[in-house]
């Protein structure tokens, strides 16, 4: 028997409607479940990102950073996995992005607040707070101090340390530092997350503030000279090189040279020399 071309044709036509609906339909799913499609409103994304960093942060605050699990966090914050992947790119950047929430109002506040007379009280008063946060908010700060990272700091982080670079700044220009300011701040920052780690791996109940008090200072010890020391050679350089960038009377090749000679100035005096 002839089968009429026609229904032929029509067989065709619908077998083919039926391919395009289930590519269709695979295509609706796909973008269902990354909660994402390539015309998702602006709002819909932030709303998810605000939803996925609302619900990270209280899964690291209550159960530290190994509670963070992509699953974890889609479901808390109800959404699905590649909406994760989409939006921080992979568990390095939403760990970045927890840490930068729970620093950014902190850093905030430090950028506002007025400095101090003393800029010696002020770096205390900045060591105290920073020991202060890191205890009340462990898990950021175990984030933001890992010890592995393959990425560069949060914009918040950055921002912390060039907060603590503007205390070590006045203290060098007061003439009250004497060794080199990067050297001052790496050791400031080294120190101070050095007390907060071993407060941290504490049980309260052993958590004893004079630690940290001991720590700074021990920290002052090595950094600061005290007011009416006889020999400032080492204060008086760091002193001068602080001063340097805004001098004009000077050739960039003459600022050069002498930022050199002040540097060896201020490095090649040890700690007891002063005392000598």
């Amino acid at each position: 028997m002839t089968r009429n071309p026609f229904q032929r044709y029509r067989t065709d036509v619908i077998i083919v409607s039926i391919k395009a609906q289930r590519t269709m339909l695979q295509a609706a799913r796909r973008c269902y479940e990354g909660n994402v499609t390539t015309g998702m409103i602006e709002g819909d994304a932030a709303d998810a990102r605000e939803r996925i960093l609302a619900a990270a942060l209280d899964l690291v605050t209550r159960g530290g950073v190994a509670a963070l699990t992509t699953r974890a966090v889609a479901v808390a914050a109800g959404v699905q996995a590649p909406t994760l992947y989409r939006l921080f790119g992979d568990k390095g950047g939403l760990l970045d992005a927890v840490a930068e929430r729970g620093l950014a109002q902190w850093i905030a506040q430090k950028q506002a607040a007025v400095p101090l007379p003393d800029p010696v009280e002020d770096l205390r008063a900045s060591w105290q707070g920073y020991v202060a946060f890191g205890l009340a908010h462990p898990a950021v700060f175990t984030i933001m101090t890992a010890a592995a990272r393959d990425r560069p700091p949060p914009p918040a982080a950055s921002a912390g340390i060039a907060v603590l670079r503007a205390r070590v700044s006045r203290l060098a220009r007061a003439g009250r530092l004497r060794v080199p300011e990067e050297r001052a701040v790496a050791l400031i920052h080294a120190v101070g997350t050095g007390v907060v780690q071993t407060l941290l791996s504490l049980p309260p109940a052993e958590r004893h503030d004079g630690v940290a008090e001991l720590a700074l200072r021990a920290v002052e010890a090595v950094l600061l000279d005290a007011p009416g020391t006889d020999n400032k050679t080492a204060a008086l350089a760091v002193g001068l090189l602080a001063h340097l960038p805004a001098s004009d009377g000077l050739t960039p090749g003459e600022r050069l040279i002498l930022a050199e000679l002040l540097t060896r100035l201020a490095v090649s005096e040890r700690p007891n020399d002063r005392d000598r």
